[in-house]
């Protein structure tokens, strides 16, 4: 992270953080995640044209080092080492409770859409671990500010922030994930936000899949965007664990790291890495030393 502020400070000054894990989790691994964030975009292919950009740029970064897109890793079991998937959206104060809410009802189908955790501590969970157990999301509340939820009201950006994605390697459904986000915030029609519903499909979607509630779900959605039901018949999560049943964990991690960075799941030769503790320090003071200010504004803004 800090050859990116290094290379760019103007992007990665605001536009990126790291996270600390928490508690006992620390023991099975210090930090959590990386966070790269686009620039406001009006279009789903303009946000992805620049995503594209911001992926090479870190992959360039990383050099020989893993990037895994998933939002859990498979062979620890921590709650606060996760990883998401946030898309944020502009809207008029007047549309935004109805917004949210016709978002709320489509959202568990979303999630089975972006799932990518399927195992925790060397165990297969299911579809999504992270969706789950993740300290950082939940079932949505009362309170649409509460920052620790799958949808929010965000406090410092004034936006609608959907948090419960999975991290999505895959363009193509990374694409039908933004087309459907697009086309449920421009529904004509106004949905009930029922909370209780809400809380059984998301569990339905994290743990079991593709139920009849959710393909019911679907069929709602359908005439609003036309998004290939394959993508939820199959999805990433299922892919992933095909992949660690027959090549095991280590290799896995190595296909991920080639899909993210080159868009194509596929055997590679997993890479021997050694840590650095010097590198470590290096990296810690070219990089959380020198953002300081902005994290610690950026903390506050999301609380206040």
């Amino acid at each position: 992270m800090s050859r990116l502020l290094i290379r760019n400070p103007r992007h990665y000054y605001r536009y990126s953080a790291t996270n600390f894990s928490r508690g006992t989790d620390a023991r099975e691994c210090l930090m959590s995640t990386v966070e790269i964030a686009t620039t406001p975009q009006p279009t789903p292919d303009a946000l992805l044209g620049e995503l594209r950009q911001r992926r090479q740029e870190l992959a360039n970064a990383v050099g020989d080092a893993y990037i895994v897109p998933v939002g859990h890793l498979f062979d620890i079991e921590s709650p606060t080492n996760t990883g998401g998937l946030h898309i944020h959206l502009s809207v008029p104060d007047a549309r935004r409770e109805r917004v949210y809410a016709n978002l709320a009802h489509f959202l568990p189908l979303l999630i089975l859409l972006s799932a990518s955790s399927p195992y925790a501590g060397g165990r297969y969970f299911g579809q999504s671990y992270r969706v789950t157990h993740s300290f950082a999301i939940g079932a949505l509340r009362e309170d649409p500010t509460y920052r620790f939820q799958d949808m929010i009201f965000a406090r410092r950006l004034g936006t609608i922030e959907i948090r419960a994605f999975d991290p999505v390697w895959d363009m193509e459904r990374l694409r039908w994930l933004l087309l459907s986000v697009q086309a449920i915030a421009h529904l004509p029609d106004s949905y009930p936000l029922d909370r209780d519903r809400y809380g059984e499909l998301r569990e339905q979607a994290a743990r079991e899949g593709y139920t009849p509630a959710l393909q019911q779900l679907y069929r709602e959605l359908r005439p609003w965007v036309a998004l290939p039901e394959r993508l939820l018949q199959r999805t990433a999560s299922d892919e992933i664990a095909e992949w660690v049943a027959r090549e095991g964990i280590e290799a896995t991690y190595a296909a991920l790291d080639y899909a993210y960075r080159f868009g194509e799941l596929r055997r590679v030769s997993p890479r021997p890495m050694k840590p650095s503790f010097w590198r470590g320090v290096v990296g810690f003071a070219g990089y959380y030393l020198l953002r300081l200010p902005y994290i610690a504004y950026k903390a506050w803004r999301e609380w206040h």
